[in-house]
């Protein structure tokens, strides 16, 4: 028996558990730890028997508990390599320091170096004084003439927020196993570093997951064939998009084809090309600003339904605020 639980789905946050008798996988973390492991026990899934966590992308919806819940439990992370560093690069606090700040803290540094020098004292964890600070100071006091920005990082372990217990890079079109879990990774067209879909196959079963795509590309289309069970983007109504609360250029990127996926796309999709063959379609990244839940699942249900072929396929909403009911297969 393969489970699927959609623990929650939207711009807030983002995350699907599968599990079998032998392997339990999350898929994205884009609550807080927290919030996950609160709807993992609501839906009768165990997070200390997680066996890996797979991101799609670095996109903070669905990373959001990322670091906490793989140190939590200590969980392997799989993403690809530059998805790994896009989320790196985000996590990790940066702290913006002008060149003559860190200027007049180098000079105060080195002026209480001699100061304890002069006095007589030493200290073994403080680097030595410069043979002639009064030659180094100045010199770098010309070049602060230019304006430049320095980025302080975190400088010990203990403190990197970007800490994994274990990291495994993928490639997309490499399929890889997890326990009895054999997932296969595709590219998917989004505005993230090196976003990606899940298909998913257990004890004869195939999932897909494809969410967070402006486009069904070709190559989704054919992963999208022979799914037991679907969990698909059906992000946004367009003109509740067009004219709602958002900035026209983010518009712009929600409509384009590294954005989201249009109940009309969708259901275009679902009219002509899909093969008909899962049992559940999980309508998944519902807007809460540019859609309704009735209108992507009427859309959607409304495409099946001029195929008289696909009415066996059942079409659920995933929710945001809490869990969908699990679906056993």
């Amino acid at each position: 028996m393969v489970r699927v639980t959609v623990l929650g789905s939207g711009s807030k946050g983002n995350c699907t558990v599968v599990s079998t008798g032998r392997t339990r996988i999350v898929l994205d973390a884009g609550f807080s730890a927290k919030e996950i492991v609160k709807r993992m026990r609501l839906s009768g899934e165990e997070p200390e028997k997680l066996n890996a966590i797979l991101i799609t992308h670095e996109h903070q919806d669905h990373v959001q508990g990322l670091s906490v819940l793989a140190r939590r439990w200590n969980v392997p992370v799989y993403a690809t390599q530059a998805t790994h560093a896009a989320w790196r690069e985000w996590i990790t606090p940066r702290t913006r320091m002008s060149f003559s700040a860190w200027l007049e803290s180098r000079r105060q540094q080195t002026a209480e170096l001699l100061q304890s020098a002069m006095a007589g004292e030493s200290d073994s964890a403080v680097a030595p004084v410069p043979g002639d600070a009064s030659i180094e100071i100045p010199a770098l006091a010309a070049a602060a003439q230019e304006p430049q920005v320095l980025d302080a990082v975190a400088s010990s372990p203990s403190d990197d927020p970007a800490y994994l217990p274990c990291v495994e890079h993928f490639h997309a079109g490499i399929p890889f196993e997890i326990g009895d879990i054999r997932v296969t990774p595709f590219t998917i067209p989004h505005d993230a570093a090196d976003p990606v879909g899940f298909v998913l196959q257990a004890e004869g079963m195939r999932i897909v997951v494809a969410t967070d795509l402006g486009y069904l590309a070709p190559n989704v289309r054919m992963h999208l064939q022979r799914a037991d069970l679907l969990v698909i983007e059906s992000n946004h109504d367009v003109e509740m998009l067009r004219d709602g609360p958002y900035p026209w250029v983010v518009k712009q990127r929600v409509l384009s084809r590294v954005g989201h996926l249009s109940n009309d796309a969708l259901g275009e999709y679902l009219a002509s090309e899909y093969d008909g063959g899962a049992r559940y379609v999980i309508l998944a990244h519902i807007s809460e600003s540019n859609n309704l839940p009735e209108l992507a699942q009427s859309s959607a249900e409304r495409a099946l339904d001029g195929r008289m072929g696909l009415l066996g396929n059942k079409v659920l909403l995933a929710s945001q605020h809490e869990p969908l009911e699990s679906i056993q297969l």
